[in-house]
C-alpha cells in the first residue's frame, strides 16, 4: 500500500524560501520517478520538478527559473523540494507523486497523468 505524505507548506512573503518534504511508504522502487506538481484554484495540475530515483537525475519546469531544487534522501525514503525566491505566482497546492517510469535517457516527465501515486497535497501561499 503506497502512501505519500507532504509537509512543509505555509504562507510566506515573496522572495522567501520553503522546503517541502514528501515521505513515501509502501513504495521501495529504486528506478522510478517521483515528482512535485502544483495546482492553483481553477487551474490544471502542472509539473514542477521530477527526480529519477535510480540515478537522481532531475528535470524542472521552465517557470522554476533556477529557483527550485528537487532532491532525494534514500535512507529516509523522502523527496524534497527546496523553493527559493518564491513569487506570488507560485501560490498553489503542491502534490507529491510517484510511480512513473523514466524515459530511456533517465528523464522523468512532468506529465501528471504518468504518475500512479499521489499525496494529499500541502498548501503554499506567497504574498507580494
Amino acid at each position: 500500500q503506497v502512501q505519500l505524505v507532504e509537509s512543509g507548506g505555509g504562507s510566506v512573503q515573496a522572495g522567501r524560501s520553503l522546503r517541502l518534504s514528501c515521505a513515501a511508504s509502501g513504495y521501495t522502487s529504486s528506478s522510478d520517478c517521483m515528482g512535485w506538481f502544483r495546482q492553483a484554484p481553477g487551474q490544471g495540475r502542472e509539473g514542477v520538478a521530477t527526480i529519477y530515483t535510480g540515478g537522481r537525475s532531475t528535470y524542472y519546469a521552465d517557470f522554476v527559473k533556477g529557483r527550485f531544487t528537487i532532491s532525494q534522501d534514500n535512507a529516509k525514503n523522502t523527496v524534497y523540494l527546496q523553493m527559493s525566491s518564491l513569487e506570488p505566482e507560485d501560490t498553489a497546492m503542491y502534490y507529491c507523486a510517484a510511480g512513473a517510469r523514466p524515459l530511456v535517457a533517465g528523464i522523468c516527465v512532468l506529465n501528471a497523468y504518468e504518475y500512479n501515486y499521489w499525496g494529499q497535497g500541502t498548501q503554499v501561499t506567497v504574498s507580494s
